[in-house]
């Protein structure tokens, strides 16, 4: 469920997008996802990151990104060591050239 408003029956929502990162409110508690921590949200549209969904409770899910986050991943970062890794950092290789027989 998205809204713009604070209130009853609201589960999750996006209260901010700035140029660092973005609040999120979820189950009457804040939580700022730093581009930094959570790159998969930078450069995305709007419309993208505002949908999202809470199932189970518990799981935030982004389907227009495929993006799926817990709630204890938000409160309790460090028992989830691994971080993801942007493709953009990863260099290929340029492929050798065979030497043309004269």
């Amino acid at each position: 469920m998205r809204s713009l408003r604070h209130g009853k029956g609201i589960s999750v929502s996006v209260e901010n997008i700035t140029p660092f990162g973005i609040w999120l409110y979820v189950k009457e508690k804040e939580y700022f996802l730093s581009y930094k921590d959570y790159p998969y949200f930078k450069d995305q549209t709007l419309s993208s990151i505002q949908n999202v969904q809470l199932l189970h409770g518990y799981h935030l899910y982004w389907p227009d990104l495929d993006v799926d986050l817990e709630i204890d991943n938000l409160e309790h970062p460090e028992k989830y060591p691994l971080k993801f890794k942007s493709k953009k950092h990863i260099t290929n290789h340029p492929t050798r050239r065979r030497a043309s027989a004269v």
